[in-house]
């Protein structure tokens, strides 16, 4: 729970357990992934409103409804897209792009999250997990919500063509998540990485990827995928990308950088990006899960209980393994 401002104000504390009104459903929590933006908001370098439980990866099992019509719910297991509300009335939530509601708000960051035994969300936000991902399933699909902005900032319009060289680069859970999906898309992927990612490259090895440690060559690829969130990622993207190539930004920096901007210029490059996610790409996230174009298990490389909530977080911060996730439950 972030208490007051700054890191120093993240910890630990007991709430009662929600009870869903109308319209809303209750998950015992299975699992929440640690995200990067948990790090920012702990920081104050993304929007919040403290005091909330964080974390918004959440895997759990419906347990409790707030209506009756909506008892068919109760014991599946969900993943769940991230706004508890938005003004359904700006031209952004009538267009479909509710991820851009100036009044949204979110769990995790404005309403309570998934650092918790239990939490409340909307039923409409509930997705089914494919048939192959029940109960029995691995702790993967705890990466629903990532891998649905990964297919926001690639799917709709697709970034990848069929045949494109294709560089994503940091190893982390967005970077493996947006190389799958490129790869699903036709794209010949390399995976690019620093000396100290040699365990998060070698996982993208074993899932079939080339990967690097060393500075691609100027103007080599089509696409390149900033999935590191730093400033030297961004110039490095900038420069292995072709003339009229693309470049997406994957990663939040979560502060001003500075980048040689002008290579969007003298290259005509296309510069995209996709922020959060959007009912759209949330199907396309289900969809890539039920037709086994991602491999999610193995991008979980530690579970923790709750009450070491820290070293989680620390994970985060030193770039140790790939997805670390919080189990309130313990089991």
């Amino acid at each position: 729970m972030k208490q007051s401002p700054g890191e120093a104000g993240v910890s630990l504390g007991e709430v009662d357990v929600p009870a869903p009104e109308p319209g809303f459903a209750r998950l015992r929590v299975v699992a929440t992934g640690v995200c990067g933006t948990d790090i920012h908001i702990a920081r104050d370098e993304y929007g919040s409103e403290a005091p909330v439980i964080m974390g918004h990866e959440i895997l759990g099992d419906v347990d409790a409804v707030g209506d009756d019509a909506d008892a068919h719910w109760v014991s599946r297991r969900v993943a769940t897209e991230t706004y508890y509300s938005t003004c359904g009335r700006c031209d952004w939530c009538r267009d479909g792009a509710v991820n851009l509601c100036p009044s949204r708000r979110s769990i995790g960051s404005f309403e309570n999250g998934g650092f918790a035994p239990y939490v409340v969300v909307p039923i409409g936000n509930l997705h089914a997990l494919p048939s192959d991902q029940g109960p029995d399933a691995g702790i993967g699909a705890v990466l629903s919500e990532p891998l649905a902005c990964v297919a926001q900032c690639l799917c709709d319009p697709p970034v990848v063509n069929p045949g494109d060289e294709v560089l994503v680069i940091g190893p982390g859970a967005m970077g493996q998540l947006s190389a799958q999906v490129a790869r699903a898309q036709g794209g010949s992927v390399t995976l690019a990485g620093l000396p100290k990612d040699a365990d998060r490259l070698r996982v993208a090895r074993n899932l079939g990827f080339s990967t690097t440690t060393e500075t691609p060559d100027a103007e080599s690829f089509d696409v390149v995928l900033e999935a590191s969130g730093s400033a030297p990622g961004a110039a490095l993207a900038l420069s292995a990308a072709k003339r009229a190539g693309r470049y997406v930004q994957v990663g939040i920096f979560g502060r001003d950088v500075t980048v040689p901007l002008d290579s969007v210029l003298y290259k005509e490059l296309t510069v995209t990006s996709g922020f959060a996610s959007t009912p759209t790409s949330w199907r396309r996230a289900m969809a890539l899960m039920e037709q086994e174009l991602v491999t999610l298990d193995p991008l979980v490389t530690e579970s923790v209980p709750i009450a070491e909530w820290e070293r989680a977080f620390e994970n985060i911060r030193t770039g140790r393994g790939i997805k670390t996730v919080i189990v309130p439950h313990g089991d």
